[in-house]
């Protein structure tokens, strides 16, 4: 298999000294092999080179045909938002904790990359959310998601009442903390942490979460990602809310708004090396079957 990037793009973490090595040796690899290289303006001062082309992140997929990432999943998640109109690939290096998008340690570069570079790879499409806050019958924000929307209580110690719809049919009515709405690459971040289900990756559905009801019978449910989603306040006093999407903040959402979720048509395309194995990484980050050592791929632990 053979494929072309001419220009790479280059999204650290500006905020970790720590990753300067890791793109000190990314950047040195690529120009050897005569790639031109975008590094992101925040990332930039990370390396050493006095004649290393930038631009900021909002526009790095005008002029990039792939774009490498070196941080955690936060890190990918901004990068992922920021290219996904130009439908180009990501290629996640893992400098974090817990790596469930990035999953190319810095001790495998320059091997696992020059594979992917060469076009031994496996490509997997994982798509977004489109949230829009309606006020009025007026759009008044829209934001997209990799990982979840949360609409959660804000400002106030009481739940919050929803009520939430699927494709304009009434699902329940719910006090609680808030709602998780989350893609299957959202299903292993807080949707997890709240007792929600892990999705596979290619499922083609959304999860809600509920995060503490007042009614224990209030629980988790999968639904296809066709649907639209409608989430609406019943409380009978002005009470402000506040959504997020991944670490997007849109606060003061207010009690006569309605929430509308559905999957954004244009996914985030992400390339793994052709060993890529999800489970792996699920009993290697989430630390399962950590006595069983018989296992045929035992020795990749």
């Amino acid at each position: 298999m053979q494929t072309q990037f001419n220009t790479i793009g280059i999204i650290g973490k500006p905020s970790d000294p720590s990753i300067a090595a890791t793109l000190s040796v990314l950047y040195a690899y690529l120009q050897q092999h005569r790639y031109r290289v975008i590094v992101d303006r925040d990332s930039v001062h990370f390396i050493d080179d006095g004649a290393v082309e930038s631009c900021p992140l909002e526009t790095i997929g005008q002029v990039c045909d792939l774009v490498i990432v070196a941080g955690g999943d936060g890190t990918f998640l901004s990068a992922a938002r920021a290219i996904a109109a130009y439908d180009i690939p990501l290629i996640g290096i893992n400098l974090g904790r817990l790596g469930f998008l990035v999953d190319i340690s810095p001790n495998q570069l320059p091997d696992k990359l020059h594979r992917i570079l060469q076009g031994h790879y496996t490509e997997e499409k994982r798509y977004l959310l489109r949230t829009k806050i309606v006020r009025d019958e007026q759009v008044i924000h829209e934001e997209t998601a990799v990982n979840e929307v949360v609409i959660h209580r804000w400002v106030t110690p009481s739940m919050i009442e929803i009520i939430t719809k699927i494709d304009n049919v009434f699902l329940n009515s719910q006090r609680s903390d808030g709602l998780i709405v989350s893609t299957p690459t959202g299903s292993t971040a807080y949707s997890l942490s709240a007792g929600g289900p892990i999705l596979y990756p290619s499922l083609n559905a959304l999860v809600l979460v509920p995060l503490n009801p007042h009614t224990l019978s209030n629980r988790p449910i999968v639904i296809a990602d066709s649907a639209e989603i409608e989430i609406s306040f019943c409380q009978t006093k002005q009470i402000n809310a506040l959504v997020t999407c991944d670490q997007i903040e849109i606060p003061e959402v207010l009690i006569s708004d309605k929430i509308l979720i559905k999957k954004d048509p244009l996914p985030i395309r992400i390339l793994h090396p052709e060993d890529h194995d999800f489970f792996y990484i699920l009993r290697n980050k989430l630390n399962w079957s950590s006595g069983y050592h018989t296992h045929p791929d035992a020795s990749k632990s």
